[in-house]
């Protein structure tokens, strides 16, 4: 379980997040929304201890994360923007990854199949496609079996075939009872597969809940116009 309460960030004279508090419970798929600037990416890099907030407090399982960074082993994170050196190879970059994670990698090999790589690992990442890259980065992310994963824009660059493995992807390991958080502007994708949705407006949680709970709030008849709702009344 993750708690943040009362958590308050600054960059310069801009409040980008003012008096979080938030709980997600063990287990399940939470997206997390809300336009550019809302706080969404400074509240993700918070949990993960890439950014320190300037008050307030996050815990995992109960543990506080301040001054605590060995809890970072049990979380598999995908950035929006991964850059390693472009002279790696897919397999050197795949055994670097698992070097520097004092962890076991148990389905590396099950991915590379899945996401169909066998033919791109000895070929040097500045070589790859854009969507390629992505589904390595992919790899890298499952192949540890953390009971918490992040993912930021994690459909980035993919193409049709590869969006619904991802989505399976990710329905598998929820079965497993992990806590899976999600950014992304693909409202289709973040529909088909949240169990909760976290929206941020403004450095402050505007809303908590399921899809259908906030239709009914917004009284909107789909989850487009729902979120637009939210837009269109809070910048009116």
């Amino acid at each position: 379980m993750i708690e943040v309460k009362d958590l308050f960030k600054k960059f310069g004279k801009n409040e980008v997040l003012k008096g979080i508090d938030l709980t997600i419970e063990r287990g399940g798929i939470f997206s997390v929304l809300g336009p550019n600037g809302s706080g969404k990416t400074t509240l993700i890099k918070c949990i993960l201890g890439m950014v320190l907030p300037d008050a307030g407090q996050i815990s995992i399982d109960g543990k506080p994360l301040k001054n605590n960074f060995k809890y970072r082993n049990e979380i598999d994170y995908l950035p929006q923007i991964a850059n390693f050196p472009g002279n790696l190879k897919v397999s050197e970059l795949i055994d670097m990854i698992k070097d520097l994670r004092d962890a076991k990698a148990t389905k590396d090999e099950e991915l590379i199949e899945l996401f169909k790589l066998q033919p791109f690992l000895n070929k040097k990442l500045s070589n790859l496609s854009g969507g390629t890259k992505q589904k390595v980065n992919l790899v890298l992310t499952f192949m540890f079996d953390s009971p918490l994963i992040i993912l930021d824009e994690p459909t980035n660059g993919l193409d049709p075939i590869s969006h619904l493995r991802l989505k399976n992807l990710i329905n598998t390991e929820k079965e497993k009872g992990k806590t899976i958080l999600i950014t992304s502007h693909i409202l289709s994708f973040v529909e088909e597969i949240s169990d909760e949705i976290v929206f941020l407006l403004e450095g402050k949680i505007y809303f908590k809940g399921s899809i259908t709970e906030l239709k009914t709030k917004t009284e909107q008849p789909d989850f487009e116009h729902a979120i637009a709702s939210i837009l269109s009344s809070s910048y009116a």
